[in-house]
Formats: C-alpha cells, structure tokens, sequence
C-alpha cells in the first residue's frame, strides 16, 4: 500500500509500505477512504515534535471502512463506515477513567505520532470500540472528517476551556482550521460578540461567512485598540489562541479582561513571554489542552439535527487524489497563497 512517510525534518515523501496487520484482539484495521492535513503535521515535518520516529507514516484524521476486527472488538464489524478519532483511548486506564483520554496510558494522540497513522490507504486502528465512531445517515463525508479532530479541538480546548457564556465577547486570534471551528461551535452558547483576529483578509472574510460579528487584521490596525473600543475598554470576556507563536499568545494576553478565560489552542513549538506582572491581578483563567474528543458523540448530534446548527464541510476548500498528497502538502503549507483551508485526500 501507500503512505506519507516522515523521514526526518522538512522530509516526507509518499511510499510503498507493508500493509498493516491485526496486532491486538481489540484492534481493527480500517481502509482508508478520505484523509487530511493538520497543521500539527507541520509541526511535526518543521521537526517541533522530536519524538515523532524517522519511518512513521503521518496522519490522524480521516474517515474509511472496517476491513477487520479483532476477536475483542464488539462495537464495530467489517463494512461499517468510522470516523476515526485523532485520540485512541483504552477506557480503562487511570487517565481514561478520570476523563482524559488524550493522556491515555496506552493511547492518547499515537497515530501519526507515535504509531503509523491515517495518511495511507489502511491503518491500524487500537483499542477500536473507544477509538471509531460510526457515521450516522445523512453525514457527508467532508463533515465527519472535520470530526476527526478539529472541531473537537475547537470545541473543548477553546470553547469548553474558555468556558464561554451567552452575552460574552469572544475573540478567537487565528483564522486557521481550528479557529474556524472553535469560532464556529462558539455559537452553541450565543455569545454576543464574535471577534477573528488574522493578517488573512479572505481568512477574514471566511471568517464573517461563519459568524463572526467583526474581524481585525493585526497587519492593518492596532488589536488592542481596536478591542478597547468595541468593548469600553474592559477586554474579552474570552480571548482564544488559535495557532501556537508567542505573537498570538502575547495578543491574548493583552486583549484578555479582569476574570476572563485565555484558553491556549494553538501547538507551540517554542516558548512564549507570560506577562505574569500584569496578568496576576486580573483574575484570569488560563488553560492548554489536548483533545480529549469526548464530545465526538455530542458534535455528531449537531450535525444530524434538524436544526443543524454547524456546517464543518464548509472548511474544506481543496479536494485531491492519493497520488496529488505531496501536492496537497506544498498547497496546505502555502495556505495564505493557495487561499486554503482544510484540503481533503481521497485515498480509495
């Protein structure tokens, strides 16, 4: 089969690679029909995550069908269509009892970290019944994709984390995959104000297509400025970072108000400045996080409703085939120039 390989720093290439096998009675091996592109691979191809393994093959989203099934697995059969959730959780262990299956003892984020992951036309999928989830009638595939990963992201890192309320004033600094999801499943809870901040005008302007009340470009005018007089100079009640560089980071520090939440989404490959002095006696929250994707089930709900009230297949904005990956990397990775968003890569 055919699989995007990292090889070390800055080198991935699409190769021929063995076909995996059932290891474990609570694996399943799903075919891989639909893939895609995080930012976090970038870190990882940049070299920011350094444990990632010489050989691995990339990904953690993606969606496909069960080819196999150990003899543990009861939850799933061959045939059935799965999402296939960024985190592996065995359900057992201490942190999985406890509500965090992201640090699971023996899963959390492995695939395309740790372990072989979804960039390839098969994957291993361990600890399989906590691991899939079936997709529901009526859920197109561009959908469930973003349910691999980044609108739970959004969602519990940046909204649940920063613990937005109806009448708040939320800014959401970067206009990237996951702030379009955190942004858009804000509006389950009516916040009054929904503020994108990014040096992106069509980012922007994708931006207020999804909901957003106003938007600002760092690039152009002064955030904090601009912050004070939409809110009388009292700050956000939630400011969410969304891309991982200690300038995002510094401008939800400063645009945060006294007993407002600064909920970290964003992957940081490097140290960031906390302005401590001055935050100290704001009474502000400050929370990181990995996803848990526990609200996988939750979100699906969302998007089956009558009144759906989230439209994730509206951030995917480039399709291709298996042999265009290396392709769909340069156009992810030039996301500004390409006007990209989440690409999508039809492995079957």
């Amino acid at each position: 089969m055919k699989a995007v390989v990292y090889h070390g720093p800055n080198k991935i290439s699409y190769d021929e690679v063995a076909k995996p096998e059932l290891d474990l009675p609570t694996d399943a091996i799903v075919k891989v029909l639909k893939t895609t592109i995080c930012g976090t691979d970038l870190h990882i191809i940049k070299g920011d995550v350094p444990e990632v393994e010489s050989g691995t093959t990339l990904g953690h989203e993606g969606i496909g069908i069960v080819e196999s099934v150990g003899s543990s697995v009861s939850h799933f059969k061959v045939g059935d269509k799965v999402i296939i959730s960024c985190i592996t959780s065995c359900g057992s262990c201490r942190y999985c009892k406890k509500g965090l299956p992201a640090h699971c003892e023996d899963g959390g984020w492995i695939l395309g970290h740790l372990i072989n992951g979804t960039q390839a036309d098969y994957v291993r999928i361990p600890h399989a019944d906590n691991s899939l989830y079936p997709i529901p009638d009526g859920v197109d595939d561009d959908s469930a994709i973003m349910l691999s990963d980044i609108l739970p992201t959004g969602f519990e890192i940046g909204v649940l984390n920063g613990q937005v309320k109806p009448g708040d004033r939320v800014a959401f600094v970067g206009a990237g995959p996951v702030g379009m999801a955190a942004m858009m499943t804000s509006q389950f809870y009516s916040p009054s104000e929904i503020i994108m901040i990014d040096v992106d005008d069509n980012r922007l302007e994708v931006a207020r297509q999804f909901g957003a009340t106003t938007t600002i470009n760092p690039a152009k005018e002064d955030v904090q400025q601009r912050i004070d007089e939409l809110t009388q100079g009292d700050g956000v009640e939630v400011a969410v970072e969304c891309v991982g560089v200690p300038a995002t980071f510094d401008i939800c520090q400063k645009i945060v108000g006294k007993g407002g939440h600064l909920a970290n989404v964003g992957v940081h490959g490097q140290s960031v400045d906390l302005q401590l002095q001055d935050l100290w006696i704001k009474n502000i929250h400050l929370t990181t996080g990995l996803v848990n994707a526990t609200s996988t089930p939750m979100l699906l709900n969302a998007l089956t409703a009558k009144n759906k009230s989230i439209e994730p297949d509206g951030l995917v904005t480039h399709h291709f085939d298996a042999n265009e990956f290396m392709h769909a990397y340069e156009v992810f990775g030039n996301a500004a120039k390409e006007k990209a968003m989440k690409v999508v890569i039809s492995c079957s």
